[in-house]
C-alpha cells in the first residue's frame, strides 16, 4: 500500500491510497458488501453508476456461505463478484457484537453459532486472517473485542487488553506468512477500541499504533452513544493515530457524521445506512432526508434531489419512486440503492475539493444551511 497526504486543512485530510487494484482517493466512503454484493446492486451497477475504487467484504458471513475456500477457487472476491477494484474485509468482531446471544468470547478467541443452522465456529486472530487470505482483500482487519456502550469500565479494559493481545499475534502472523509468501499485496489495519473514556482511547491507540501495521481504525462507536459523545472520542483519539497511514472510523454513519469525522481528521469510512435507508423508503439529499412513501410525492414531477447527478435523479420522479416503493416493485430498491451510495460518494467528493481548495470550513457552513433551509 500506498499512501499519500495530499492536502490538510486544519484537521480534515484529502489523501490518496494505492492498493494492488485501485488507487482511493479520501475521504472515501465505502460500501458494505457484506456477502460480496451492495444489496440490490451487481458489480456492473457498480461500474457504470458509482464507480466506488473500494467496497466491503465481511469475513464472518463470507465463511459462512458460500465459504471462503469456494471464493479462492475463482481467483478471490474480485473473480468471484467481478467487482474489479479493492476490497476490504471486516474481520467478525462486530458479527460478536450484533450476533451476541450466539456468541462467547473467549481469551483466545470468539465462539460463534451460526446463525443460519446453528453449527459452532471459532475465530482465533490467525483463523480470521486465513479466511481473508482466501478472499484476496487488499484490506484484511483484524479479530478485536466489539463492546456495546454503556459499559463498565472493568468490561472496557478487558476489551482493550484482548484487542492489544489479538493484535500482536495477527501481525506476527501476518508478517510470518509474507515472508512465505503468503498474503504479499494484502494489507493489515488494527482496530483501536476502549469506549468512549478518554484514558482507554488513549491506551488502546498508544498500544496499537506502536505496531506495524498498514493502517488504523477507530471502532466501537456508533454503538449506543450520542453523537457527540462520538464526535469527541474521535477529536480524542486521532493524536494518537500516526500521520502517515490511513485512518478509519468503522460502522459511521450518517451525512453529518461523516462530515464531522472528516473535518476530524478521519479518512476512511463504511456504514449500511445508505442501503438500508434506501430499502425502507428513506432517501438521502443535500437538503435533508426525503421519506419517499409518504402520499404527497405521488404526484411530484421533481427529482429526488434537485442537485444530484446520479442517474435516477437525471431520469426518473419522485412519483415514480413513490409508485414503485409503493407497490413493492423490485426495481425500487436498486434505484434508491443508486442514488443514496451516489449522494454518499458524491458527499465524499465535495469534502475533498474543499480541502483541497483550503474551504472545508465553509463547505461545513453551507452543508448545515442546506438542511436548515
Amino acid at each position: 500500500m500506498q499512501f499519500n497526504i495530499d492536502k490538510t486543512d486544519q484537521k480534515a485530510r484529502a489523501c490518496t491510497i494505492k492498493t494492488q487494484h485501485s488507487t482511493i482517493q479520501t475521504p472515501v466512503f465505502m460500501p458494505v458488501g457484506t456477502v460480496g454484493a451492495v444489496k440490490s446492486l451487481d458489480a456492473l451497477d457498480l461500474e457504470t453508476f458509482l464507480k466506488p475504487q473500494i467496497i466491503l467484504g465481511n469475513t464472518y458471513h463470507l465463511h459462512l456461505r458460500p465459504h471462503d475456500s469456494v471464493v479462492k477457487e475463482f481467483g478471490g472476491l474480485r473473480g468471484f463478484t467481478k467487482f474489479k477494484k479493492s476490497f476490504l474485509t471486516d474481520s467478525g468482531g462486530f458479527q460478536a457484537f450484533s450476533l451476541s446471544d450466539n456468541v462467547k468470547i473467549k481469551e483466545d478467541g470468539i465462539a460463534f453459532r451460526s446463525h443460519i443452522d446453528g453449527s459452532k465456529l471459532f475465530f482465533t486472530p490467525q483463523k480470521v486472517l486465513d479466511i481473508q487470505y482466501n478472499l484476496g482483500s487488499d484490506i484484511m482487519m483484524i479479530l478485536d473485542d466489539l463492546v456495546a456502550l454503556p459499559a463498565t469500565q472493568k468490561r472496557i479494559n478487558e476489551s482493550i487488553e484482548r484487542t492489544t493481545r489479538w493484535a500482536k499475534e495477527s501481525i506476527e502472523y501476518h508478517r510470518e506468512n509474507q515472508k512465505n509468501g503468503i498474503g504479499l499485496g494484502q494489507n493489515i489495519f488494527a482496530i483501536i477500541q476502549g469506549g468512549t473514556d478518554k484514558a482507554f482511547r488513549e491506551k488502546s491507540a498508544k498500544e496499537l499504533c506502536a505496531m506495524d501495521f498498514d493502517g488504523f481504525a477507530i471502532g466501537g462507536l456508533s454503538v449506543g452513544e450520542a453523537p457527540k459523545d462520538m464526535y469527541d472520542t474521535v477529536e480524542w483519539t486521532t493524536q494518537f493515530m500516526p500521520e502517515g497511514k490511513p485512518r478509519y472510523l468503522m460502522g459511521v454513519g450518517t451525512p453529518e457524521d461523516l462530515v464531522e469525522n472528516v473535518e476530524r481528521g478521519v479518512d476512511m469510512f463504511d456504514c449500511v445506512m445508505p442501503t438500508r435507508n434506501a430499502r425502507n423508503g428513506t432517501l438521502f439529499t443535500s437538503f435533508g432526508k426525503v421519506n419517499i412513501k409518504a402520499s404527497r410525492y405521488k404526484f411530484d414531477e421533481s427529482p429526488i434531489d434537485s442537485e444530484c447527478g446520479c442517474m435516477v435523479c437525471q431520469n426518473y420522479s419522485r412519483a415514480y419512486l413513490n409508485h414503485l416503493f409503493r407497490a413493492k416493485e423490485i426495481t425500487y430498491y436498486r434505484l434508491a440503492t443508486i442514488h443514496n451510495l451516489y449522494y454518499y460518494l458524491d458527499l465524499m467528493k465535495q469534502m475533498r475539493e474543499a480541502i483541497l481548495e483550503n474551504r472545508f470550513s465553509e463547505f461545513k457552513e453551507e452543508f448545515y444551511r442546506k438542511r436548515q433551509s
